[in-house]
């Protein structure tokens, strides 16, 4: 079975190949009819052979965010190199903390998942950007607050932890403020292009796998 098609404007060189994974068929075709009103995405049949699907975004639709949900997101990551958009119905701290740290792209709340939403956060995927709701990424710095309260480290086992300087630690600040990146640049009077640049070499050199992970692991070691 061919994947089905989002109109035919968009050719398969230039459309993101998109797997729908839904805990029900009434939600699965909920996804599928906004997904396909986008001309730049194309979905792939439930029986597309493996390696076609290793190089789609994951679309994964779930109400309740569990220990077996958080795991097979972790599968899916490492399988599709991050590219895997989340569509919850609800996280708890843990759970957003869970989220963040197993390299899920972006994050879209149930309620909130029109088309729109959901083909800006496919595309997002597709290029290797992170996207999550303000809302969620203050439970992830809650949630950290309350490990570091506790006494509990989570980072990165170095023989002699790095700091971030000050540069970086400015604009960590200003992302767990929830700031985009064009604000930051605003801000900082840097090009968007320095910005990025600067996020980059930081998750980079610290092993981190996304924005928000760099934001919970600065809190938690104490550098922001």
């Amino acid at each position: 079975m061919s994947p089905l098609r989002a109109g035919t404007s968009a050719s398969r060189g230039s459309s993101v190949l998109v797997e729908i994974q839904a805990t029900d068929p009434i939600s699965r075709a909920g996804l599928v009819h906004q997904l396909l009103q986008h001309p730049a995405i194309r979905l792939a049949a439930e029986h597309t052979p493996l390696p076609v699907r290793a190089a789609a975004v994951a679309v994964v639709l779930v109400d309740v965010v569990d220990g077996p949900a958080v795991q097979a997101l972790r599968r899916l990551s490492q399988e599709r190199a991050g590219r895997v958009v989340l569509v919850a119905g609800r996280l708890g701290e843990v759970e957003a903390l869970d989220v963040v740290e197993c390299g899920v792209a972006v994050v879209l709340w149930r309620r909130q998942a029109e088309a729109e939403q959901l083909a800006r956060g496919v595309l997002a995927a597709a290029r290797g950007n992170r996207e999550l709701p303000s809302d969620l990424l203050n439970q992830v710095i809650a949630e950290v607050g309350r490990v570091r309260r506790g006494g509990v480290a989570d980072c990165p086992a170095t023989d002699a932890p790095e700091q971030l300087t000050e540069r970086e630690a400015d604009i960590l600040r200003m992302v767990a403020d929830g700031l985009d990146t064009a604000q930051i640049a605003a801000r900082m009077a840097y090009s968007e292009r320095t910005i990025k640049n600067i996020l980059a070499g930081l998750t980079s050199r610290f092993q981190l796998r996304n924005r928000a992970h760099a934001v919970a692991y600065a809190l938690r070691a104490g550098h922001i």
